[in-house]
């Protein structure tokens, strides 16, 4: 069994009397692509952002490469790179000056020829004169991913990387994704309404449907079910969640 990268165990994110994470237990070992699925408000982000330290839960523990307690999470959160709703980027800045800006944030001790390095891995010309909100919708992803990964994280969280792409730029960011897994051994959590492009990357799966984590299953298990019963992923998932909302 590899390292867990992360777990966790009830965690609940309460707003009002409502939960947008209902007692969640995941886990995710070292080396996985897990694919986060579920409809618009099912809570995928704001668990997410709970893991990345952005907002507190009301309940539950989250455990970060063995590390539960509460500072020893703080201090582990270093290790996790991540894109939350949409890259945050200065517009009137270049590519790399928004890595620079980004590794002061960070206080990360880097070379300028490393944030070179790290532009050419993501496909972005460290060209100074063109600034980022010039850019196109995907290569704002890719310099959000670029940023991401400074300091060389062990866990990437990606939220929605897909959205806003046409299928081009879908296709290159997949085959990004799985050169950043494949060069980096980086474990991956990534949200995607993309399912036949989260199918090409994930080997885990974890679906989320009003707060709830219905299920977790290996990609192997979800294509021997998708045999049997001839069908799709996205048809598979929809009987999954049909069949919850029955029992919710």
């Amino acid at each position: 069994m590899n390292e867990i990268v992360l777990k966790t165990d009830n965690l609940t994110k309460q707003y009002g009397k409502s939960n947008a994470v209902d007692h969640v237990n995941l886990t995710i070992e070292e080396g996985d692509i897990y694919g986060f699925i579920g409809e618009n408000g099912a809570g995928k982000t704001t668990f997410m952002r709970m893991i990345c330290g952005l907002i507190f839960p009301t309940s539950g523990n989250i455990e970060l490469f063995g590390k539960r307690e509460k500072k020893e999470v703080t201090d582990a959160r270093r290790n996790i790179g991540s894109m939350i709703e949409h890259p945050a980027i200065y517009p009137n800045m270049s590519a790399l000056s928004n890595l620079e800006v980004q590794k002061r944030y960070l206080s990360l001790d880097i070379s300028k020829e490393e944030e070179i390095e790290l532009l050419k891995l993501v496909g972005l010309p460290a060209d100074e004169r063109k600034k980022a909100g010039r850019f196109s919708m995907g290569m704002k992803q890719r310099l959000g991913i670029a940023m991401a990964l400074l300091g060389d994280p062990k866990f990437l969280i990606l939220d929605e990387p897909t959205v806003g792409l046409d299928p081009v730029g879908v296709v290159e960011l997949r085959h990004l994704l799985g050169k950043i897994h494949k060069e980096k051994k980086i474990t991956m959590l990534i949200s995607s309404h993309n399912l036949s492009e989260l199918e090409k990357l994930s080997n885990k799966y974890g679906i989320m449907h009003k707060g709830k984590l219905l299920k977790e299953f290996a990609s192997e298990e979800m294509k021997m079910e998708c045999e049997k019963k001839s069908c799709d992923l996205e048809t598979f998932l929809i009987e999954i969640i049909k069949s919850a909302g029955e029992r919710i």
